[in-house]
């Protein structure tokens, strides 16, 4: 069985849809981060922070949301999520590099000093350049992207889940979207996959 170490609205719900997409069997077992369970021995045992997502598969755990999702596309997705070639592999995981480290980090920053740290760790000071490079990355998103469905080839992959979800933060925190990348943002939140998996989620946190 698998085991998805969850925490809902967090970078889990990349694997959670991965797995959903996938049409695979897992337990979603929640970390109430909020507790202090992820510094609890058992779950550093897993993660080295103390942080979801982690995932075990047998032999296998692993944690950070990307090579959970590449490693679940490569073990079981038989084309899914991944194209075949690696030409086609290598653009996915050039996207989920400009994603991660280019388009999620001003987000990031800007969660962390206006409520993730504790109060005396916020420097409010850098939310604007946070938002500034935040626009940035976007600009430079656009200039590939200008209203095509998926960002590698015609097929729906992991960058597109990357992307949406990390989108989605953004709408969250009042950042704009530019139009074409708000529709795109829109049509790939309604996959029903998507639903499942923020469903799963919700119901392991509530018990």
């Amino acid at each position: 069985m698998i085991t998805l170490y969850s925490h809902p609205n967090s970078r889990s719900l990349r694997v959670a849809w991965t797995l959903e997409e996938l049409g695979l069997d897992y337990q979603c077992q929640h970390v109430a981060l909020d507790q202090g369970e992820g510094q609890a021995a058992a779950h550093l045992a897993r993660h080295p922070d103390g942080k979801v997502p982690v995932l075990e598969d047998g032999d296998v755990t692993l944690f950070e949301s990307a090579p959970i999702c590449r490693y679940l596309a490569e073990r079981y997705g038989n084309g899914a999520l991944l194209p075949a070639d690696i030409a086609g592999r290598a653009a996915v995981d050039q996207w989920l590099s400009f994603i991660i480290t280019e388009v999620e980090q001003p987000l990031w920053t800007q969660a962390k000093h206006k409520f993730a740290l504790s109060q005396d760790k916020r420097v409010p000071a850098v939310i604007p350049t946070a938002a500034w490079e935040f626009q940035r990355a976007l600009a430079a998103l656009e200039r590939r992207h200008n209203g095509q469905e998926t960002l590698v080839g015609e097929t729906f992959t992991l960058a597109d889940i990357f992307l949406t979800q990390t989108l989605g933060w953004a709408v969250k925190m009042k950042n704009r979207l530019p139009e074409a990348l708000a529709t795109y943002r829109e049509h790939h939140a309604k996959r029903p996959a998507m639903a499942r998996a923020i469903a799963r989620e919700t119901a392991a946190a509530e018990g």
